[in-house]
């Protein structure tokens, strides 16, 4: 008798959505297959042979053809950009982590003029172009002889992803009770020791949003590597896939095989952690 009542309550529920309800979820998976149809055409064009591509390269393959994955992988050297890509990301989303974390946490815990001018200019690090640097910046990175090193690309990419890495810090500390670093002051601890004991596992939420963007924006990151490493052993993903398409311009099953396997690592990071995300961000735009 209580299944049926409940499915009975499942039905009048049914019947109960309006035009509006089944609208808003044709719309909704209308959304969804527009953003995988880009998924589709990657998969499947890496998955087709040259003749095939040229014939149909929007239709499904006819078959697993995955020797393009070898061949990308071997031609184009995939192995080294992906361990180049991986030092570079992990080095800088660290430091971004450290230093964006302690500058926050400084200017949202100490009122006064200069904490306050210091959040205006990280937030002015967003708002300012990154193009109108370039120039200058490569023009640096020669002078001081660190082209062609993971250095050049670490400290770019430290000093681009800050401002936004303080912004979300800064919002997601001003959110945090006091209670708990009073309670450690008067324990006797200092405030690094506050700091990394206290307050910064509460702020893992905001951080899985830090790691999640920074990755995603240094991983994908084209035009700089290009400047700073390009044609070295040194040299990322996105850069490698570039050169690669250069010496096979019409196989493009195997260029699309190589930015399948570009792209696979940081989606694992981005579903690994994008419950964060949100939450992360809303903590950020409340403060």
């Amino acid at each position: 008798m209580s299944g049926g009542l409940l499915g009975g309550g499942l039905l009048g529920a049914r019947r109960g959505r309006g035009p509006r309800a089944v609208l808003g979820e044709l719309a909704m998976i209308a959304v969804g297959v527009l953003f995988a149809f880009p998924f589709y055409v990657f998969l499947s064009i890496s998955l087709k042979t040259p003749d095939e591509v040229a014939s149909d390269p929007l239709g499904p393959p006819s078959g697993l053809h995955l020797d393009n994955y070898t061949t990308a992988w071997r031609e184009a050297e995939l192995g080294q950009a992906l361990f180049n890509s991986t030092v570079v990301a992990a080095i800088s989303v660290a430091l971004l982590i450290a230093l964006g974390s302690l500058a926050a946490y400084t200017i949202a815990r100490r009122a006064g003029r200069l904490s306050y001018t210091t959040y205006v200019l990280f937030l002015l690090g967003i708002m300012i172009p990154l193009q109108l640097g370039m120039v200058p910046l490569y023009q640096l990175m020669r002078d001081i002889d660190l082209l062609q090193t993971y250095t050049s690309l670490i400290i770019f990419n430290v000093g681009t992803q800050l401002p936004m890495t303080v912004f979300l810090y800064a919002g997601f500390t001003r959110a945090l009770p006091r209670e708990y670093e009073e309670a450690a002051y008067v324990d006797g601890a200092g405030t690094l020791r506050t700091f990394l004991g206290v307050v910064f596992p509460l702020l893992r939420p905001v951080t899985g949003t830090v790691v999640i963007i920074s990755s995603i924006n240094v991983w994908n990151e084209f035009l700089t590597p290009l400047l700073y490493v390009g044609g070295s052993s040194q040299q990322t993903l996105p850069v490698a896939i570039f050169a690669f398409r250069g010496e096979f311009s019409t196989n493009w099953g195997v260029i699309f095989a190589g930015m399948v396997l570009a792209i696979l690592p940081i989606l694992l990071v981005y579903f690994l952690l994008q419950k964060s995300i949100i939450k992360g961000f809303a903590s950020g735009l409340k403060g």
